[in-house]
């Protein structure tokens, strides 16, 4: 007798995800946010080795964050549609091969051609593995899984500085790009045990739409980078940021009619969505100038490079702990909503806060502001994401986790370029010497004119400060708007 039940009329069993997908997406963060912070620690040796300065080692840096802000999206769309785990996987060989090129390379050029591979690989890694989590956990598992992935990146933004330079003391720079490749291997060969999702979508890829939307960022980033060293007003600045902004609207009417848009209308329509995004984006703006160029007016106060290190795990160390604090308040009953607030808010006094900045007592006017914008970075890094995908139709993760780090990417790129170029401008405008500007803004003061040049930079940081300050502010009011607004329930977005 036949004995075998018939089940077919019974709802699927839910298929867990395999206990290695959190820890292998993880570890894939923690290789992006390192990558980001600790590159620059590379530069000077890197410089001596290839006899190289200028533009064309500054974009060791900028070249990977134009490609990783540039490929983002492209790629969470790409994971909704051809598979998370496999976009992935792709990804992460992508990220591994940009590092052994870089770890190989015999000139500056190919050097920059290499970390803009590695940045597209590791806009894959952070799209699809926001996608992966997405798919594969839910309510509270979900909420803790990103703020596990909030917290990673901040662990890697934190202590890449200091691992990489530590890697370079013992291994020489082509070592420390040599250990990123085998431990990127290493992730590629977990991620294959993670599930594979794929959402439900027809229709033909968007190229049109892809490739404006890297033409338009990419022109963008250009001008914005270069902008410091030709002149804001420089024909070729102007053409291009002028070209860059026609890509973005022409991108605008393509996504409105195309049948499978890369960023789909009705994503950017969500209310909720676009405040949670644009909460990360402020965060991101308010941290992200601090990071980098305070250790260099730290230094030129007069303390040691290991001093200004460790006056920096004010703004850093907050970061590591505060994303799982969030989650968990938010678990058990908090509204994300009031948190957010809180951590915009805090991040908008502490970078006004830091107007207060002086030589004479420089960590003790710092101490405050740098824990303020901390807490608020660690709060938005632990409930941004996942408030944000809650939103979000199940076939459309990919695209949405995809944008999130859009925004990331470019907003500390972005960030980079224009604190750098308001420090240099200012103090151009006040020591009217454009070469000994640059000179000062990269903490090297003329003997004998210390305190004129130290008061300069002083009074730039205080201007460039009031200005991101004031940034912060009006994109805060602007999020907590649209977040308090009416929720949105998750949609399909054909």
């Amino acid at each position: 007798m036949d004995t075998t039940t018939d089940t077919s009329h019974l709802p699927p069993a839910v298929d867990r995800p395999s206990p290695l997908t959190l820890p292998v997406v993880l570890v894939g963060v923690v290789l992006v946010a390192m990558s980001i912070s600790g590159t620059a620690v590379a530069l000077p040796s890197i410089g001596r080795d290839l006899d190289t300065s200028g533009a064309p080692l500054n974009w060791v840096v900028a070249g990977y964050n134009l490609a990783f802000a540039a490929m983002t999206l492209i790629a969470g769309s790409a994971a909704d549609r051809i598979g998370r785990r496999r976009v992935f996987i792709v990804a992460t060989l992508v990220f591994a091969a940009g590092f052994l090129a870089t770890a190989l390379s015999p000139s500056i050029i190919v050097i920059d051609i290499a970390r803009i591979v590695s940045g597209a690989g590791g806009a894959g890694i952070m799209a699809a593995g926001g996608a992966i989590l997405a798919s594969s956990h839910e309510g509270a598992a979900r909420n803790r899984a990103f703020a596990l992935m909030g917290t990673m990146a901040g662990i890697g933004i934190a202590v890449g500085p200091t691992l990489s330079g530590l890697l370079i003391d013992a291994t020489g720079w082509r070592g420390g790009f040599a250990v990123f490749t085998v431990v990127s291997l290493l992730v590629a060969l977990g991620a294959t045990r993670a599930r594979e999702s794929r959402a439900n979508v027809s229709g033909p890829v968007d190229w049109a739409g892809s490739a404006l939307f890297v033409a338009a960022l990419s022109l963008l980033m250009f001008a914005l980078l270069e902008a410091p060293a030709l002149g804001r007003l420089h024909p070729g600045i102007l053409i291009t940021g002028i070209a860059g902004l026609v890509a973005l609207l022409l991108f605008g009417v393509v996504q409105r009619r195309s049948p499978a848009p890369v960023l789909a209308p009705a994503l950017v329509a969500n209310r909720g969505f676009m405040g949670w995004s644009l909460a990360t984006l402020t965060t991101s703006i308010g941290f992200l100038g601090v990071l980098v160029f305070l250790p260099t007016y730290l230094q030129a106060a007069g303390l040691s490079t290991s001093a200004a290190g460790v006056a920096m795990l004010l703004l850093t160390a907050p970061v590591l702990v505060v994303p799982m604090a969030a989650v968990t308040l938010v678990n058990q009953g908090v509204p994300a909503r009031l948190l957010i607030t809180i951590a915009l808010v805090l991040v908008v006094a502490g970078n006004l806060w830091l107007m207060a900045l002086n030589a004479d007592h420089a960590v003790t006017a710092v101490a405050a502001p740098l824990v303020m914008i901390g807490v608020g970075m660690g709060a938005s890094f632990g409930i941004t994401d996942g408030q944000a995908m809650a939103l979000v139709p199940a076939d459309a993760v990919g695209m949405a986790a995809g944008f999130l780090n859009t925004l990331r990417g470019a907003a500390e790129a972005l960030a980079i370029a224009a604190f750098s170029a308001s420090l240099v401008g200012l103090l151009a405008a006040k020591l009217g010497d454009t070469s000994r500007a640059a000179a000062v803004g990269a903490g090297r003061l003329t003997s004998g004119a210390e305190t004129e040049e130290l008061n300069a930079f002083t009074w730039s940081w205080h201007l460039t400060q009031l200005g991101v300050g004031l940034l912060c502010l009006a994109l805060s009011v602007v999020a907590v708007t649209l977040i308090r607004g009416r929720a949105e329930t998750p949609r399909s977005t054909a």
